[in-house]
């Protein structure tokens, strides 16, 4: 079994930053893409970044300059980097990878259970 555990909400004030963090745990497992989505009281799960094992980034356009992903792939752990926030960017963070475990025989999706990130205005 594969585990994703973020950290790093929290609430700030607008125009400033947040560094979230998602470490898979488990056996067996190797990661492709990770990626951050963010899901506001009453609206649908969207997608904010995501990057691929060899560091390809797409972004959501709302967040273009502000926001910054990466990883390293030896400690399994992406990061989303949150810069000038705004309070539109408030929501529920959460992480999601495409892991391959030995034991499934193939790729599925796993989700961390969310961190609250609360901009004021």
């Amino acid at each position: 079994q594969v585990r994703l555990m973020e950290s790093g909400g929290g609430l700030v004030q607008a125009g400033g930053s947040l560094r979230l963090s998602c470490a898979a745990s488990g056996s067996d497992f190797s990661i492709n893409a990770m990626g951050w989505y963010r899901q506001a009281p009453g609206k649908q799960r969207d997608l904010v970044a995501r990057i691929t094992s060899g560091g390809t980034t797409n972004y959501a356009d709302s967040v273009k300059g502000r926001f910054t992903i990466s990883r390293e792939n030896t400690k399994n752990t992406a990061y989303l980097q949150l810069n000038s926030l705004k309070p539109e960017d408030t929501a529920v963070y959460y992480c999601n990878a495409d892991v391959y475990t030995r034991i499934y025989g193939g790729y599925r999706a796993y989700w961390g259970q969310g961190t609250q990130v609360t901009v004021s205005s």
